[in-house]
């Protein structure tokens, strides 16, 4: 068991940051972060916050952001991007679960290609409510189930394997459900399959919701 954990612990550190970057650092993903990121605006909490992907985006009055991961590896993989960016960046190696940050502190959190692979999702976007200030906006950018039921069926097939080689991230969260669960005003999503991406993983909600 203990050289289980040690493989894992081994993959989730070194070899997981670089999967990430391989598969999300493209055009493509780029072009849907560049469009999110435009609705950024004030105090800024960014969670799984990863090698720092959505630094080259924000908007340029955002010279400074709040950044939460749990992964060790990620926040190592992020610090050269850090430095390009020009953004000073308060990093916290920590679970979105619980967040260490008083009621109603941001007026912005992002949170891109995250909330697939929350262990305790409900209660990450219960913290995500709390430390949002009224009329403070969640922009998020994920990838969950397809509303296509042939796809829909590859993807419980196949949902174990990604588990396992994508750090816990799950095919087959509905995430307009997820972040809908919370008493939000307002909410507004677009949904799309991204081009040149298996539709088994490229099933994308982009969207906005207002406390």
């Amino acid at each position: 068991m203990s050289d289980t954990i040690s493989v894992m612990g081994f993959y989730s550190r070194y070899c997981f940051p670089c999967l990430c970057d391989f598969a999300l650092d493209n055009p493509i993903v780029g072009e849907q972060r560049r469009q999110l990121l435009t609705l950024v605006e004030g105090s800024v909490l960014e969670i799984g916050f990863g090698t720092g992907l959505n630094l080259p985006f924000y908007p340029r009055q955002i010279r400074q952001l709040t950044a939460v991961d749990p992964n060790p590896g990620m926040s190592k993989r992020a610090q050269n991007r850090i430095r390009k960016s020009g953004i000073e960046v308060h990093c916290h190696q920590l679970r979105s679960e619980h967040l260490p940050f008083n009621d109603n502190s941001y007026d912005c959190i992002v949170s891109t290609f995250t909330l697939c692979s929350i262990q305790d999702v409900s209660p990450a976007m219960r913290e995500v409510f709390r430390v949002l200030k009224p009329g403070g906006k969640f922009v998020f950018l994920e990838h969950g189930l397809s509303p296509d039921s042939n796809i829909e069926r590859w993807q419980r097939r196949i949902n174990g394997i990604q588990r396992w080689f994508g750090g816990g991230c799950s095919l087959i969260r509905n995430m307009k459900e997820i972040v809908s669960a919370q008493p939000f005003t307002v909410m507004d999503t677009c949904e799309m399959y991204l081009d040149e991406v298996p539709r088994t993983h490229g099933y994308i909600y982009r969207g906005v919701a207002r406390k």
